[in-house]
């Protein structure tokens, strides 16, 4: 569908996609976040009915869209391509006592852009829940023993619906040292959970947390991570939600 399109409306399309990625208040966002938000402006399946339930393929090519970002310039709130953090981190603080709190919660993310963009946003203060990635592990040692010292400790994992994706939260324990005691919880994504808000897919149909809206993400990851109840009806209760591994995205 996109490789019949103009400069000129691709452009516009775009133009649309920065200010959906940035909404409601300068969200900071990733390039790959940018890039399906461009595909809900060609295709805005996510306006159409739960049911049926499906995802849609991202209709746009790359080479256009990266066409299009050259013609653009400088983007506001796009972010850099994210890298590991540095070994040891948390080492190099102020407070030297600092190893010796317990942390009640962590979050993994697959992605590493992920794992940016929630820092960028201000997620590790509001919702007081270090963010890393699966490329920052292992955790430093300081860390794990931070968890063992809360007690009844959460590390939450946040991947994709991919095969990839869905097996990380069972290999967890084998790419870092997961003190006893200390829950594991996916937060998704999950197919069954992708599919009725007709996210956008790659190749091989797997969806990408980076599909889902910027603020959108925002707003469910705090709410899991700090066990926050919508006072409406949610989309699939809390709790269980934490159990079988859906992440709960609120509507938009």
């Amino acid at each position: 569908m996109a490789h019949g399109m103009t400069d000129r409306v691709l452009d516009r399309l775009l133009r649309g996609a920065i200010e959906r990625a940035a909404a409601p208040n300068g969200v900071r966002f990733t390039e790959r976040q940018l890039y399906f938000e461009l595909c809900r402006g060609v295709v805005p399946a996510h306006r159409l009915p739960r049911r049926p339930a499906f995802t849609v393929p991202a209709f746009v090519p790359d080479l256009l869209f990266r066409a299009a970002l050259d013609r653009y310039g400088t983007i506001p709130g796009l972010l850099e391509s994210a890298r590991p953090l540095p070994r040891g981190v948390g080492r190099n603080t102020t407070e030297p006592d600092l190893f010796d709190y317990g942390l009640p919660r962590l979050l993994v993310c697959e992605s590493i852009q992920v794992a940016a963009m929630l820092r960028a946003n201000g997620v590790p203060m509001e919702s007081a829940c270090p963010v890393v990635s699966a490329d920052d592990l292992p955790l430093d040692p300081g860390i794990a023993a931070m968890l063992d010292r809360a007690g009844g400790a959460t590390v939450y994992v946040l991947h994709d619906a991919s095969e990839e994706g869905l097996g990380l939260p069972a290999r967890l324990p084998t790419l870092t040292d997961i003190p006893d005691g200390v829950r594991v919880a996916a937060i998704g994504l999950i197919p069954s959970q992708a599919a009725p808000l007709h996210l956008p897919h790659a190749l091989g149909r797997a969806v990408e947390v980076e599909s889902v809206n910027p603020a959108v993400l925002l707003r469910t990851v705090h709410r899991l991570v700090r066990g926050i109840h919508r006072t409406t009806t949610p989309l699939v209760d809390v709790r269980s939600a934490r159990r079988t591994g859906f992440l709960t995205w609120p509507t938009a």
